[in-house]
């Protein structure tokens, strides 16, 4: 999911789960499952379920926000927060893990074991291995274009797979709502790191922070607010009494 923090191996990825290590961030999926704990309560409580409107307000937040950054700010080259990747680099990668969790539920037969096999490359030696790339010569506008489009095709696919349904994710078999929680955790977070590199500032919904923080970090602490408690359990930030996360992963398994 993001360089410079915790990740799993995959030929998509360098391996290693360390914030000092360069590539995508623990949400990232090798071909084979990571051992999970036995599944456990959530410690944070949410007032319902992760939604596709949740998915669709992150992600047209995100995009109104990238939309007022000035052409030259894409330009310079400036990284995306403590990220290794460039912003440019970061939204493409955002926008491909939206595009490859809506492929994972898109099969009449979601696979269980493995991820839907399309060819991921990177432009750059350290840049992230991506199936979508967007055109340079259609500049900042292009780009939150294809960012656009491919949340939109995981929203549409959220919408419409039955709930019943399950497909594969590294951390854990999961279904249509903890694939939206899990491109919200890409959404918000990378936002964060891109408005950074970009001098922005991102405040996203409490309520769909909490959704997600509920969904898919079960032992995230309580007391403190949503976004804050997300930046913490995604490696970004320290909390009162809990200090900056060095790993890190979600648990995208279903619970009821």
């Amino acid at each position: 999911m993001w360089p410079g923090l915790p990740r799993a191996s995959h030929p998509r990825y360098r391996p290693g789960m360390s914030r000092s290590s360069s590539g995508r961030t623990a949400g990232d999926q090798p071909s084979s499952p990571v051992r999970l704990d036995p599944l456990a309560p959530a410690a944070v409580t949410a007032d319902g379920p992760v939604t596709a409107d949740d998915l669709a307000d992150a992600v047209r937040l995100a995009v109104e926000l990238l939309r007022g950054a000035p052409t030259t700010a894409w330009e310079n080259g400036a990284k995306a927060g403590s990220l290794d990747w460039d912003c440019w680099e970061t939204v493409e990668h955002l926008s491909d893990d939206l595009f490859s969790y809506a492929a994972q539920l898109g099969p009449g037969t979601p696979p269980l074991d493995r991820e839907v096999p399309f060819s991921w490359h990177r432009k750059r030696p350290g840049g992230p291995a991506n199936a979508v790339h967007a055109d340079r010569a259609a500049g900042p506008a292009g780009l939150l274009q294809t960012l656009e489009a491919c949340g939109a095709l995981l929203v549409a696919m959220v919408r419409t797979t039955p709930p019943q349904v399950r497909a594969h994710h590294v951390f854990g078999v999961s279904d249509p709502e903890g694939f939206a929680a899990m491109g919200i955790v890409e959404t918000v977070v990378h936002t964060h790191d891109l408005a950074a590199g970009l001098g922005l500032d991102w405040d996203p919904p409490a309520g769909v922070c909490a959704r997600v923080l509920a969904r898919l970090f079960p032992d995230a602490p309580v007391g403190a607010e949503p976004w804050p408690t997300l930046l913490w359990a995604t490696g970004r930030t320290a909390l009162p009494g809990h200090p900056r996360r060095t790993q890190w992963r979600w648990d995208g398994r279903v619970r009821s």
